[in-house]
């Protein structure tokens, strides 16, 4: 079976429509300070993703480890965006990172 164009998307594209990120731009700044897909670390916004990988990444003061669940076709409201996904690791005071971290 091969990937089909709309079965896959950029990292920072998905990031932004799964509004885990404001902007686009800032979305790839997060891409940038690293993420790991399916436990390989990448750092390039244009990594694509599909359904189906696990995504792992510092936001906040929590470490975020989200299973895709979908594409989605634009960024939507809030309630649309959390249909793209499943939280594996919800935030909570186990996964909190030091308050010095940007993220």
């Amino acid at each position: 079976m091969t990937d089909r164009p709309a079965d896959k998307i950029r990292l920072d594209k998905w990031l932004w429509h799964a509004r885990f990120a404001k902007t686009r731009s800032l979305a790839a700044k997060l891409c940038e300070a690293g993420i790991r897909i399916d436990g390989v670390p990448v750092a390039k916004p244009g990594v694509t993703v599909r359904s189906g990988q696990v995504l792992t990444f510092a936001l906040g003061r929590h470490v975020r480890v989200i299973e895709l669940v979908a594409i989605g076709l634009r960024r939507g409201p809030a309630e649309e965006a959390q249909t793209l996904y499943r939280d594996l690791a919800p935030p909570n005071a186990e996964t909190a990172l030091p308050k010095d971290i940007p993220f």
